[in-house]
């Protein structure tokens, strides 16, 4: 989708999106997307808020997995990698979708389609 295509309120809220992941997880991803899902003509926020929300669904299971593995010690290396990863991923997410620039995280699990 090319910049001219993309009204600058849904550019700016797909950069909402993706940086409330950092802080609040899946719920802002979630909301926007329920929101949003019926409207064809928000389709480049509908396509990134889905991104958003199955890369922090991933965090999450990701996370959960660090912490029980936190009983062999390798869990307590993998929630700080896991926490670097959502941070620095969600920055360059927010400023590709603020540019209008549809944005596919690296590893996600594409739970929602």
């Amino acid at each position: 989708m090319n910049d001219t295509a993309v009204p600058q309120e849904d550019k700016t809220l797909a950069l909402i999106t993706h940086l409330s992941g950092i802080v609040a997880g899946f719920i802002v991803p979630l909301i926007i997307w329920l929101i949003n899902k019926d409207k064809p003509e928000k389709g480049f926020l509908i396509d990134q808020s889905k991104e958003a929300l199955n890369f922090q669904i991933t965090v999450f299971i990701a996370i959960v997995i660090s912490w029980i593995l936190a009983f062999v010690l390798i869990g307590l290396l993998l929630m700080p990698l896991v926490g670097i990863a959502n941070l620095v991923l969600c920055i360059i997410a927010g400023i590709k979708a603020n540019n209008g620039e549809s944005y596919r995280y690296p590893f996600a699990l594409r739970l929602i389609k």
